[in-house]
């Protein structure tokens, strides 16, 4: 394969993560609503009580006692915990990127606007001329209070 055919497919393969990424970002946004949303209290006791049923159900003496239930649950709790303090971390730093491109780009249009307009002081500018009333009209609800409604 020739280097630029490489270079083509690795530029399309990024597009595609990029593109893929944004759909997780989206997926993941809507089920971590979801989930907050289907958290009702009566929901948390309930579970809680079935979860405290079934280990006690499940309770063999010797291999899982009550500690040893709650420091599992706990190991999980934190588990889950850095796992979206990492996405989070995640979200920042592509909203920092989003944002840096953005100054970048503003940054070029002021410049391209700076340009312009030193161009365009460069040409004399043509007088505007008042727009001509020739027909009567009626007043703007603004001017019927005012003198501006006299003629």
């Amino acid at each position: 394969m020739k280097f630029g055919a490489l270079q083509r497919r690795v530029k399309r393969c990024e597009q595609v993560v990029t593109v893929r990424l944004g759909e997780t970002q989206d997926h993941w946004s809507t089920l971590s609503q979801v989930w907050r949303q289907g958290w009702s209290p009566l929901r948390i006791v309930v579970v809680g009580l079935a979860g405290g049923f079934i280990a006690g159900k499940l309770e063999v003496p010797g291999k899982v006692n009550g500690a040893r239930w709650l420091q599992m649950v706990g190991s999980v709790s934190n588990l889950f915990a850095s796992a979206q303090a990492a996405f989070a971390t995640a979200m920042a730093a592509q909203a920092t990127a989003a944002a840096d491109d953005a100054a970048e780009e503003a940054d070029a249009a002021s410049e391209q606007a700076q340009a312009a307009t030193s161009a365009n002081a460069a040409r004399p500018a043509p007088s505007p001329q008042p727009p001509a009333e020739t027909e009567l009209r009626e007043p703007r609800p603004a001017e019927a209070a005012t003198e501006l409604s006299e003629r």
